[in-house]
C-alpha cells in the first residue's frame, strides 16, 4: 500500500515508516493515546451527553477535526480541553482529508468530531475516514450521542427493525418519490428533516401514504425544549399546524405499513365523492382530494380507483 506523503511530496517511504514507529513507540512508552483516526461522538444537545472516553481522547489527541471549529469550542470550554482545532467540513474535506491523513501517517492522534452526534452520520466524515483505512491507519470509534437512535427509542415505534434515511430531498417530487419507497414499508423509517420545510413535509406524508399512517416528529432532542409528537400521520399535521414557526432539530419517524388499520370502505370512491359533492358545492376535484383523506390513502390512488369505476 503506498505512502500518501510519498505520493503527494515525493519523500522517500522508508523514512516516513521510520518516524512513524519511532512516535508510535515514543507514545505507547508514555502511556498516551496511541496513534490513529478517533471517530468521537459529542453531545447533541445537552452538554452532558459526552462519555469520560471522548472527553479523555479529545484531551489526548494531537489535533481535532472540527466541521465548525467555534461551535465545537464550546464544548472543549466547557471541560476545559485545550487540544488544537482545524475546520473539516463538506466544502474543505476534498483537500483536508489527505493533509490529515498525512499527519496521521507520521504518527499523529486525531480525533475528528461533527457540529453534534456522531461525525459521518449525515455529517462529514466517509470521505476521511476511507482514506484512512485505504493507507492503514487505525480507525477508532469512540461512540456517542445520536439524534437519530435517541429518537427511534423513545418514539414508541417498533425497534427490532428500522431503517435510517438520513435527511429528506428537498425538492417535493423527490421527496414524495421518497415517501412512495417506504409505502409498504415493514421497518420504522428514520429521517432528518429541516424545520422549515416540516409543514410541506407532513402535507405529503398525509398525502402518499394517508391520515392514519402513525408517525413521530422528535424535536430538540435531549435540549431544553424537547419534544415527542406521536399519532396519525394527519393527527401530527393538524397539531403542528396550529403553531407559528417550527425551529429546532427534527427527526421524522414513519411507522411500519402494517400498523395501520385497515378500513373497508362503505361506498366506493365515486359514490362518496358524489354524496360529498351533494353536501358541499365543491368540484370534483376537490372532493377526491376529501375521499383520499378520508381513507388514508394518495390522491394518486384515490384517482386511479375513480377512474377504474367510470
Amino acid at each position: 500500500m503506498g505512502n500518501l506523503r510519498q505520493f503527494l511530496t515525493g519523500a522517500p517511504q522508508g523514512a516516513a515508516d521510520v518516524r512513524l514507529a519511532s512516535m508510535a513507540a515514543e507514545k505507547k512508552s508514555a502511556g498516551g493515546l496511541a496513534p490513529g483516526l478517533y471517530l468521537v461522538g459529542t453531545p447533541i444537545g445537552n452538554l452532558e451527553d459526552i462519555t469520560l472516553r471522548a472527553v479523555r481522547v479529545l484531551k489526548e489527541a494531537d489535533l481535532i477535526g472540527c466541521e465548525d471549529t467555534r461551535q465545537t469550542q464550546k464544548l472543549l470550554n466547557h471541560y476545559g480541553i485545550a487540544t488544537r482545532t482545524t475546520s473539516y467540513h463538506e466544502h474543505n474535506e476534498m483537500t483536508r482529508a489527505p493533509e490529515l491523513v498525512l499527519e496521521l501517517e507520521e504518527g499523529a492522534r486525531i480525533a475528528l468530531v461533527s457540529d453534534a452526534g456522531m461525525p459521518g452520520i449525515s455529517d462529514p466524515g466517509f470521505r476521511l475516514v476511507t482514506l484512512a483505512i485505504r493507507h492503514g491507519i487505525p480507525v477508532v470509534p469512540v461512540p456517542g450521542a445520536s439524534a437519530f437512535l435517541a429518537a427511534v427509542v423513545a418514539s414508541g415505534l417498533p425497534t427490532d427493525a428500522f431503517h435510517f434515511r438520513g435527511f429528506l430531498p428537498a425538492k417535493r417530487s423527490a421527496r414524495r418519490a421518497a415517501l412512495e419507497g417506504v409505502r409498504q414499508s415493514v421497518r420504522t423509517e428514520v429521517f432528518y428533516e429541516a424545520p422549515h420545510r416540516l409543514a410541506e413535509t407532513l402535507e405529503d406524508v398525509v398525502e402518499v401514504l394517508g391520515v392514519q399512517r402513525h408517525i413521530v416528529v422528535a424535536r430538540e432532542v435531549t435540549k431544553l425544549h424537547e419534544e415527542f409528537l406521536r399519532g396519525g400521520a394527519g393527527e401530527v399535521q393538524k397539531e403542528l399546524s396550529k403553531r407559528g414557526e417550527i425551529k429546532g432539530e427534527i427527526t421524522l419517524l414513519i411507522g411500519k405499513a402494517e400498523e395501520v388499520a385497515e378500513v373497508a370502505p362503505q361506498a366506493s370512491i365515486r359514490e362518496r365523492m358524489a354524496e360529498i359533492m351533494r353536501e358541499e358545492p365543491i368540484d370534483e376535484k376537490a372532493a377526491l382530494k376529501k375521499v383520499a383523506k378520508e381513507r388514508g390513502v394518495s390522491k394518486s390512488e384515490a384517482y386511479r380507483e375513480w377512474q377504474r369505476s367510470k
